[in-house]
């Protein structure tokens, strides 16, 4: 019993510290990638996006394959039976997959023109949309802890968002202005995806017993679909000219392993952790990518009200997820 605790203890704390290492090193790895002072070609965000949902496929199908203990042959069988044999319960799943891949494509241009600590704060306003759509769609209720976490998460981005005056070339400042303002409603708008898809992803997981490694091969499938229908469309020509993986090195594919086991590692950790721990690692991240940012980047100069923004947003995290492991253990209907 004590050796199973201590198991349980082990594998709680591996798996946030791993959450939190993965979201820090993708978003530092990422904006690194797509910093304007880079040499060479840039890789195109859209071929990024279709490599990653490759690789969470294979990632996927190796995790049912352990998870069903068959042969090769079975595991065929089981995929066709369960993606091929059921098109209605896997074409539910071309809405999130198309919103997905819509959503990653906005975070590659959102950390093109903001530094990573603004990103990181400004995009925990999914928590936001994510639980205005739980309320529309699944009829969950919020305490009062969940509102007010909400309205002191609003009050952050704000104020890390607010101008501040700087000298330098007023050309350049309107040059900054502008790009800053692309990547603001790039983050707003992979906000807003972030929480639909995820609450549409939820309800369908809810509605059947398949695997959720099962449901995000399936996903994947139309994530690929999507993602190469955008790179045709939007990179299409370059693609003809210098190949998909034009710009490639080893930091792009970083980026691409850290953006495709992203997914998995959630999964992982809300299965053995909490969320008010998985809170701390959310807030531990952000903490971490100001300081990296700060220090090594050298594209970060962060203000008072600055801090002030970042300190809400963190203890809007911590006070929502309180209300929500309270829920969890009451007997209140969601």
């Amino acid at each position: 019993m004590v050796l199973s605790v201590a198991h349980s203890l082990r594998l709680k704390y591996m798996s946030l510290g791993v959450l939190v290492l993965q979201t820090t090193s993708l978003v530092l790895t990422m904006r690194y990638s797509r910093s304007p002072n880079q040499e060479g070609v840039r890789y195109l965000a859209s071929s990024a996006v279709v490599s990653a949902e490759l690789l969470k496929i294979i990632a996927c199908t190796l995790l049912v394959f352990k998870e069903s203990h068959c042969s090769v042959q079975e595991m065929t069988r089981l995929l066709k039976e369960e993606i091929v044999n059921k098109p209605m319960q896997t074409m539910k799943l071309a809405i999130p997959a198309g919103i997905y891949t819509l959503q990653n494509n906005l975070l590659y241009v959102a950390l093109s023109n903001l530094d990573a600590a603004t990103y990181q704060v400004t995009y925990q306003l999914k928590i936001l949309t994510t639980a205005l759509f739980s309320v529309s769609m699944l009829g969950r209720r919020l305490g009062l802890y969940q509102w007010l976490s909400l309205l002191c998460l609003m009050a952050g981005v704000t104020l890390v968002q607010w101008p501040t005056e700087s000298e330098g070339d007023p050309d350049q400042k309107i040059l900054s202005a502008g790009s800053q303002f692309v990547g603001l409603m790039a983050v707003l708008m992979a906000c807003l995806s972030s929480g639909f898809a995820g609450v549409y992803f939820e309800k369908i997981l809810k509605e059947t017993k398949q695997s959720v490694w099962l449901r995000n091969i399936q996903l994947g499938l139309f994530g690929l679909v999507f993602g190469l229908m955008g790179m045709t469309v939007y990179d299409g020509q370059r693609v003809r000219q210098s190949g998909m993986f034009q710009g490639y090195n080893a930091v792009t594919c970083t980026v691409v392993v850290l953006q495709a086991l992203g997914g998995l590692v959630i999964a992982v950790v809300i299965k053995y952790a909490d969320n008010i721990l998985k809170g701390f690692a959310t807030s531990l991240s952000i903490i971490l990518s100001a300081l990296i940012s700060y220090f090594l980047l050298e594209d970060f100069n962060p203000t008072g009200v600055f801090f002030l923004g970042a300190v809400l947003v963190i203890a809007a995290t911590f006070l929502y997820s309180y209300e929500r492991k309270a829920a969890v253990g009451s007997t209140v209907k969601v």
